[in-house]
């Protein structure tokens, strides 16, 4: 079989030098559909349900919301298993499908579950789907600020009002994006704060106020009629537009005079309170993060980000500008330029020594050309699977493996037509050099084909990998097999082709007489090798020994940890910490950060933003340190280790928090992977929460005394501060009252 392609490709070398053009120009095309990205998404199937239940406690959230939510979903098809999280007022419920179910799919059987939910749930409670992304979803940050240079001063209710009504709406038209979500700021309301002394005194209560409101603010249809054979349509617009109106509003008539709100409240424009906030340097600002669709390529959609951004701030009012604080392109553009940079290298080093082996310049560019040609079969390869290009899919590669099927044929071929060439003294004829390449590619291409055989069988056993470990290194082991796959076709087409075709034996005769010389002294080390086995067998199972016994003090991990640069600084203060205080304790963290010479800004997400994909208390920031280029660094040797621990210290200056430090996408994906922000973490079940906390505090104690553990924290239960107000019942009975009258007050 591999004779007859080898026959065929010879024989039509041009087609097949026709086709390998085509091939490469489709691998040059399909280049613009490759996912790129920094490391692959090891994210599981999962889809989040969040809920807000505005005034439950955490333990009535638990119960009335995220208990029902969890039983109604048991039993999905598909279905690994659930976790949930239960904060005052929040819910959220991690919904965790086995690999390779179809993430549409597992949301549409959620949403027909959550239709059942509102019989079960309590009144003017619904979940909602979290956005769909995956722990590589976060791809762009940005800060919508107060341009100081333009003499306009904004405040934060305005700038809220222009991310949410001018900014988001426009980023979510970008392809590939599929949620903005907004934290900091403040959303502007209308407040009224009735006062009860007149209120008393017109015999009015607090309902009367809000019925008038509801009354007198809205607007109605009211079909339509014909006249004079014209149809009119009627409708009764009222709703108010300014405080004034407001304030006209009429609650009731009191002895024939009306009570109007201006009366019996204060009418000013106020904001609503607010479960989270955002700073950066020091100072509060609305941050703005974009999410991916999940599938979608990184460095594209935040490119198409970059550039709407680059539009929408033409069209802000003055003194308003958008600014990025973090752009995943710049984490994936690093990585790609690294990986870039060594493959750049390696296919010199190969380009280089084939030169130098070979003798040969047109037989070392034919061998030379497999690496891209290759390569850009690879891509086509990628693009068609669906498989990432991050630095461990394109850092796998090796060009050495690649070539080495295409290296031994054209030597082969190579010496055969010298040889030929010098025994002929004469030019060879096209027949001749047709037959000698035959024979020379058929005589190595059995034994090359085992090697790589041999090679790609290696990698076989990482696709059997399932759950994490398949998503991390499935990738890596398809893409080589499908560059050594490529490989293997090119060295049974093209390169049998290219050699016949451009290459004739002439000029080799000089390189032989060097090779010969190499040969040679390889005879006299292998006889004088082979003459002495007992000490050749005991040298190498020494070397083997000791290499055993270095190899079990080695470290181990699953995979390096790749540097993304910037620093994310995990903030946790006393529980019940409320957010204007973790405001101004962030203040203090920040202004001391932000004054070391390697951090380009600081930046900070504190409490929960408008969509709770990542829902945290008040009193816990997530502070993310920005970088400068290295090469701007006073010391640029200066290890990022070294750099985390001056942090540390820096950070413990301000009195009332503790920290985690990690990184950016580190910290989502264990988050999301486990639902806990750090590498290793400890999960203990029960239902007493003081002797959970005990036992938990025992674990901790533990775990610290361990060499080279760090950042050990227990994950507070207890601390909230919290104010009931609790109904007397036999007082509510003679006074005519229901508890739900307490509860509306």
């Amino acid at each position: 079989m591999f004779d007859f392609i080898l026959k065929a490709s010879i024989r039509h070398r041009f087609w097949v030098l026709g086709v390998t053009v085509v091939v490469a120009v489709l691998g040059l095309a399909s280049s613009r559909h490759l996912i790129i990205d920094a490391v692959p998404d090891i994210t599981n199937v999962q889809v989040q349900i969040n809920t807000e239940a505005s005034g439950y406690s955490p333990f009535e959230v638990e119960r009335q919301v995220t208990n029902p939510i969890e039983l109604l979903l048991a039993g999905l098809p598909s279905l690994d298993y659930t976790r949930s999280l239960s904060r005052y007022g929040l819910s959220q419920v991690t919904v965790v499908f086995k690999d390779g179910t179809d993430v549409y799919f597992a949301r549409q059987l959620i949403a027909q579950r959550l239709q059942e939910s509102k019989n079960r749930l309590p009144d003017g409670i619904t979940p909602k789907m979290g956005p769909i992304a995956t722990g590589l979803g976060e791809i762009y940050m940005f800060v919508v600020e107060s341009d100081t240079q333009s003499g306009v001063h904004r405040n934060l209710q305005e700038l809220r009002e222009i991310e949410d009504w001018v900014v988001r709406p426009q980023l979510m038209t970008v392809p590939g994006v599929v949620e903005v979500n907004a934290i900091g700021g403040a959303s502007k309301q209308i407040v009224i704060t009735p006062d009860l002394e007149r209120l008393r005194a017109y015999g009015l209560t607090l309902n009367d106020i809000a019925v008038s409101l509801a009354r007198n603010n809205s607007n109605v249809g009211a079909g339509f009629f014909e006249k004079n054979g014209e149809q009119f349509l009627v409708r009764v617009p009222a709703v108010a537009k300014t405080t004034s109106e407001l304030n006209d509003l009429v609650v009731s008539v009191h002895e024939g005079t009306p009570v109007r709100i201006a009366q019996v409240a204060t009418v000013t424009e106020g904001s609503e309170l607010r479960a989270g906030a955002a700073t950066q340097d020091g100072q509060e600002v609305v941050l703005g993060t974009v999410f991916m669709l999940i599938g979608e390529n990184g460095l594209a959609v935040s490119q198409r980000v970059t550039k709407k951004i680059e539009e929408i701030q033409r069209s802000l009012p003055e003194g308003v500008r958008i600014r990025a604080v973090y752009n995943r392109s710049d984490l994936v553009s690093a990585t790609i330029a690294t990986v870039r940079k060594n493959l750049f290298e390696g296919a010199v080093l190969v380009i280089a020594i084939l030169f130098l082996t070979l003798g040969n310049i047109r037989a070392a560019l034919v061998t030379a050309l497999v690496i891209p040609l290759a390569m850009l079969m690879t891509i086509t390869g990628m693009v068609q699977g669906h498989l990432s290009a991050n630095l461990m899919s394109l850092g796998a590669l090796d060009f050495g493996l690649i070539v080495d099927g295409a290296v031994i044929i054209v030597e082969n071929s190579l010496r055969r037509l010298s040889e030929l060439r010098a025994r002929l003294q004469r030019p060879l004829s096209l027949d001749e050099r047709l037959d000698t390449v035959f024979k020379a590619s058929s005589e190595v291409r059995q034994a090359t084909m085992f090697g790589e055989l041999i090679i790609m069988v290696v990698y076989i056993p990482i696709l059997a990998l399932s759950g994490i470990e398949g998503k991390m290194y499935h990738p890596m082991a398809l893409t080589v097999l499908l560059a050594l796959g490529a490989a293997f076709i090119l060295s049974l087409t093209f390169v049998p082709a290219a050699v016949a075709t451009f290459i004739t034996g002439e000029g080799s005769t000089k390189h032989a007489s060097k090779t010969e010389a190499v040969q040679s002294w390889y005879r006299r080390t292998i006889t004088s090798l082979i003459d002495r086995p007992r000490a050749v067998v005991a040298s190498a199972v020494a070397v083997l020994m000791l290499s055993l016994g270095v190899f079990t003090r080695l470290g181990s991990e699953f995979i390096p940890s790749l540097d993304e640069g910037d620093i994310t600084l995990h903030a946790l203060r006393i529980p019940g910490t409320s957010l204007s205080q973790a405001i101004k304790m962030q203040y203090q963290l920040e202004d001391k950060l932000r004054q070391e010479p390697e951090v380009s800004h600081v930046f900070a997400k504190i409490g929960t933003a408008e969509i709770a994909t990542d829902p945290m208390p008040p009193s816990v920031a997530d502070g993310y340190i920005v970088l400068k280029p290295r090469s701007e660094w006073p010391n640029p040797r200066l290890s990022k280790q070294k750099i985390v621990e001056r942090f540390e210290k820096i950070a413990f200056q301000v009195p009332g928090n503790n920290y985690e430090f990690t990184q950016p996408i580190q910290m989502r994906f264990n988050e999301l992977l486990a639902g806990v922000r750090s590498d290793v973490a400890v999960k203990i079940f029960g239902d007493e929460a003081d002797v959970l906390l005990a036992n938990a505090d025992r674990v901790a104690s533990l775990l610290t005394a361990i060499p080279g553990s760090s950042d050990v924290k227990v994950e507070p239960l207890t601390g909230l501060p919290l104010v009931e107000v609790i109904p007397h019942r036999e007082k509510l009975a003679r006074l005519g009252l229901s508890a739900g009258d307490i509860q509306d007050v």
